[in-house]
């Protein structure tokens, strides 16, 4: 099948002449689609998008994990609409602001304060600034294995793309592999009275090994460090109470974003009172100067947060992502192992958080064999970055998709037995987010 996107071809020309990168996230560049199969979408219902060309597809990875509801959710929507009509910010803090902290502190009784922001990343870079302030410390040990912290210079410095960041900055931050304790423990040691706080993802692909996240609890206390927790994937696709309540360890500090707005622009800052109040009026130490964003309090964005945490808890929203992704799961490795490509189309993850990984004829990960990967799935009619569920899914969106997947295994075969992915590319590979070079 061949899919013809020539609007979304011209509009992704306008977007580069005007926007750098021609996305406002990299992760929705054209340069991670296949060469002339990045459709610009037009508008999104459920779990189903539709492209300016008028193309539809099944969607995956909504919004980079964001959407986990799906596009237009009633409820969602309805609490925005109503609170748009009543003003959208105030020169003081909204009703909606004190209902927001209370549902969440509810939702996720291990925090004893929030703070609402935009965007994840000036959470987490919040959360450090706490850790520095309390402990008087300067470095950052952040875990290696996970992907993405922030956009600022304290993380995007320790990548590929570090243009632009002072090496005296980027010196200050460490880390630490998933996992492994006593390595973790290492460092503290050889930096020792240095370290502010350790900063990881709970969870990602791989489920902490029994006791990582207890021990790594009680390494933070021993060395008098942070522990932080960034929850703006496992926040609430893991559980209704996050990682930290699925696994039974409190972090001092946790960031939570993507699913607490179903797209709306909501972030948080959530923690112990003794920590969080260095940035309160209730402190007798030195201030900080945490999180104040005019459009932090915007409140159709909390109004939207509240339904979302609301829909959550009330309809079992977590359990429904993990019986869709465990049915998507079970379908993709059927087909791929039929196929005889089971070792090579692998799918990982939690069910609530499914990624797949292309790998070549030597099962080494391969840019050439996603592209072709991705080419089957968008020609299909499948918009999938990744396997990341939206609880709008339905049995029949699975089936659909573990159908296109069963395609693209065919073509997959193909192109490990000619020992040449090339001719099923139709163009440049795609390329990963952080590379040094355009």
């Amino acid at each position: 099948m061949t899919r013809q996107l020539p609007k979304s071809m011209r509009a992704n020309e306008r977007l580069h002449a005007m926007i750098p990168g021609g996305a406002h996230t990299y992760a929705k560049g054209d340069d991670q689609y296949p060469e002339n199969l990045a459709p610009v979408i037009s508008h999104g219902l459920g779990a189903h998008v539709w492209d300016v060309d008028g193309n539809e597809y099944i969607e995956y990875g909504s919004g980079l994990r964001a959407v986990s509801l799906g596009h237009v959710h009633p409820r969602v929507s309805e609490a925005a609409h109503r609170e748009i009509d009543r003003g959208a910010n105030f020169a003081r803090p909204s009703i909606v602001e004190e209902r927001a902290a209370t549902k969440f502190l509810e939702t996720v009784p291990t925090a004893e304060m929030v703070k609402f922001a935009k965007n994840g990343s000036d959470a987490t870079t919040a959360a450090v600034k706490l850790a520095r302030a309390a402990t008087g410390r300067e470095l950052v040990a952040i875990c290696r294995d996970h992907a993405f912290f922030s956009i600022d210079d304290w993380f995007i410095g320790t990548t590929a793309m570090s243009a632009g960041i002072p090496d005296g900055i980027t010196g200050l931050t460490v880390s630490f592999p998933y996992g492994d304790l006593p390595a973790t423990e290492r460092l503290l040691r050889e930096n020792a009275g240095r370290v502010a706080c350790l900063v990881l993802e709970a969870s990602t692909q791989l489920e902490p090994p029994a006791g990582y996240l207890v021990g790594l609890r009680e390494l933070a206390d021993r060395y008098g460090c942070v522990l932080i927790f960034d929850e703006m994937i496992t926040g609430f696709r893991w559980s209704e109470t996050g990682a930290q309540g699925l696994y039974g360890v409190t972090p001092d500090l946790s960031t939570f974003g993507k699913a607490l707005g179903n797209g709306f622009a909501v972030s948080a800052l959530a923690g112990k009172r003794e920590l969080m109040e260095l940035g309160g009026l209730r402190t007798t130490e030195d201030r900080v100067f945490l999180l104040s964003t005019t459009h932090g309090a915007e409140t159709h964005s909390l109004a939207a947060a509240i339904a979302v945490m609301e829909t959550y808890t009330e309809e079992g929203i977590a359990a429904r992502l993990h019986a869709l992704g465990d049915r998507l799961a079970a379908g993709v490795r059927e087909v791929a192992a039929s196929a005889g490509v089971g070792e090579h189309v692998v799918v990982r993850g939690r069910a609530s958080n499914l990624v797949f990984a292309t790998l070549d004829a030597e099962k080494k990960p391969s840019q050439d064999y996603r592209t072709l990967f991705l080419r089957q799935l968008v020609t299909g009619g499948v918009l999938g970055p990744s396997f990341v569920v939206s609880s709008a899914l339905s049995e029949e969106d699975i089936d659909r998709t573990v159908e296109v997947v069963s395609q693209a295994c065919l073509v997959y075969r193909k192109a490990l037995d000619a020992d040449d992915p090339a001719p099923w590319l139709g163009g440049r590979p795609v390329k990963p987010v952080f590379r040094r070079r355009v």
